[in-house]
């Protein structure tokens, strides 16, 4: 059975949208989904279920979120290969100098065009980098997020998608979950 991470988008921030992790794995065990484990209290989760399109799954995790809670939550799906290759396609990886503990990566809906990629580029100042690889948008914040170019730029506005980052600790512990489950 295919392994998936599910990453909600802005629960238990700021006294808002609150679900408890043994919540969510409930109502994610109620859609059919198995071995439903949860990584800190943002809203990350990893399971099987039947193959399906990840933004199925999203759509399908969503509606029961709102079944559930009485609130709309965003949720960005990834299978566990998606996640793999999120990890092994960081372009700033392996770059002289660069500290992974400030990568941080924005997992989008769907591929942004260019013209909203151009923006992003302009808006992305020195010493912060950021690249596109399809619906993965890796950045580099040696300020870390909060004192980066980008702060006051939500990435939904600018690149006209859902989105939801991860630093890179949490990208990596999903992948490990991934290979646990299996």
């Amino acid at each position: 059975m295919p392994i998936y991470v599910a990453m909600l988008r802005g629960i238990n921030v700021g006294g808002n949208k609150i679900i408890k992790m043994d919540k969510l794995r409930s109502c994610l065990e109620a859609l059919g989904l198995e071995q439903v484990k949860t990584y800190i209290q943002s809203g990350n989760v990893v399971f099987k279920t039947a193959k399906i399109s990840p933004v199925s799954l999203s759509k399908k995790i969503e509606n029961r979120i709102l079944a559930d809670f009485g609130f709309s939550v965003s949720v960005i799906s990834r299978s566990a290969d998606e996640i793999a290759n999120t990890i092994a396609d960081n372009p700033f990886l392996n770059q002289p100098g660069i500290d992974p503990e400030k990568f941080h990566v924005a997992f989008l809906s769907e591929a942004p065009t260019a013209a909203d990629l151009k923006k992003l580029s302009e808006l992305t100042l020195a010493p912060d980098r950021s690249h596109c690889r399809s619906k993965e948008v890796y950045f580099y914040f040696p300020n870390g997020v909060s004192g980066s170019s980008l702060w006051k730029h939500p990435l939904d506005r600018v690149l006209a998608v859902e989105a939801t980052m991860r630093n890179w600790k949490t990208v990596n512990t999903l992948h490990q979950m991934c290979v646990d489950c299996r």
